[in-house]
């Protein structure tokens, strides 16, 4: 009678099971029904995971020269080539070929499919979208 999912703690009436598909409550915006995968959801990565890619990050920025660090932080920020390249005094070709150099040892640290990894929506998302999109083709319908 102590755990939750138990039949006989289900029939006492101490406990309910409740399907995280089941409505909660009426989105007043858009009209449709809230989900406890709605509520419980959040759009960003697992902590988990974001916690391993900064320690893969971290172990990889210590192995680089301060000017491929200072490279990648001009980068981040979004300078130019050609800022970059008078900030550090060498030529635009120069961050050209070290950008490439990062490239290849980015891909060769991380993995193959890092580029895929980092662009790719997590699981759970995909079956938020696609609840998300059913309702919304439900809502359309009824009205």
């Amino acid at each position: 009678m102590v755990d939750a999912h138990a039949p006989g703690t289900q029939i006492s009436g101490t406990t309910r099971l409740t399907s995280l598909d089941e409505p909660v409550a009426v989105d007043e915006e858009s009209g449709g029904e809230l989900t406890f995968n709605d509520v419980l959801s959040r759009d960003e990565d697992d902590p988990a995971v974001l916690a391993a890619r900064r320690m893969d990050w971290q172990t990889f920025m210590d192995a680089l020269s301060a000017r491929d660090r200072a490279v990648i932080e001009f980068l981040i920020a979004g300078t130019s080539r050609c800022t970059m390249a008078r900030k550090l005094g060498v030529c635009s070709s120069t961050i050209q070929h070290r950008e490439r150099n990062l490239a290849k040892a980015i891909v060769a640290f991380m993995g193959d499919d890092i580029l895929v990894q980092v662009s790719r929506k997590p699981q759970y998302m995909a079956s938020l979208d696609a609840t998300w999109e059913r309702q919304a083709v439900r809502y359309e319908r009824s009205h």
